[in-house]
């Protein structure tokens, strides 16, 4: 779930039809996606708030999840359970592509001293699955299983690039929701510089996520140069020299192209 403003906003596919959420699962689904990346512990009540479920039902939910082990206890509040964090390692391709990457992660984060990441297309959101960085580097913001939107992020637009038009129009009948003053509304520039992308194979935000911090990414491909995701580098705006930065990257995006490649 991306964050603006310290606002929740929708997860891409939360507005599912009325009889899904209405389903024990759906609103099994709707109790643990009001967890957002910001929230170490939610009490009873916010859950109930953000989810849109009624008190007893959450409750009794709740209690099934803590007995899974996929919620946990915080003093009277709820936290997200280690279970979770079990199942989610066993994801194929979170776990091959971070493999693949994170050697080439390591070497960009050497070269840059910068903080590196590696996201995915997951909805109309850019989803990390590896964010390495220096002590000072970026502690806010982007995060391992965080997310944040396609239209503001360099790899988001670099995912936008090389995939379907329909993903495009998808975002932009979404609505722009600017994170910041610098945020795209235009849908005419987003577009704009989705074609720039395509030609450049390398895509760039300022202030656009968050103020004062810029990023640079470019695309992964994997078999039969499909994307499977993009890897950037993102570091304040006095620092951030794409120029500098765009030949290590496109760099070690061959090599964990060569790498998936050699896992086929």
């Amino acid at each position: 779930m991306s964050v603006a403003n310290g606002e929740p906003l929708p997860v891409a596919g939360m507005a599912a039809d009325s009889g899904t959420m209405n389903s024990v699962l759906g609103k099994t689904r709707l109790i643990l996606e009001a967890f957002t990346a910001e929230d170490d512990a939610l009490s009873l009540s916010e859950l109930v708030r953000r989810s849109g479920v009624a008190k007893a039902t959450v409750y009794r939910l709740a209690q099934e999840l803590l007995r899974w082990g996929v919620l946990e206890r915080s003093g009277t509040d709820y936290r997200l359970g280690l279970r979770l964090f079990e199942i989610g390692q066993r994801v194929p391709r979170q776990r091959i592509l971070r493999e693949a990457a994170l050697p080439y992660m390591q070497d960009l984060l050497v070269a840059s001293k910068e903080t590196v990441h590696f996201a995915i297309h997951e909805g109309l959101d850019v989803l990390y699955i590896e964010k390495i960085m220096m002590h000072r580097g970026l502690s806010r913001q982007s995060r391992v299983a965080g997310r944040l939107p396609l239209y503001s992020t360099a790899t988001g637009k670099v995912i936008l690039a090389f995939s379907s038009p329909d993903l495009s129009a998808e975002v932009v009948r979404a609505g722009l929701v600017p994170l910041t003053r610098y945020t795209i509304r235009s849908s005419s520039v987003l577009l704009r510089q989705i074609g720039q992308v395509r030609e450049r194979h390398l895509a760039t935000e300022s202030e656009e996520t968050r103020l004062g911090y810029g990023s640079v990414a470019v695309p992964v491909f994997g078999q039969g140069d499909a994307l499977v995701g993009a890897l950037s580098i993102t570091a304040p705006t006095v620092r951030l020299d794409v120029d500098r930065l765009k030949g290590s990257l496109h760099t070690a995006a061959a090599g964990i192209r060569r790498k998936l490649r050699s896992l086929d």
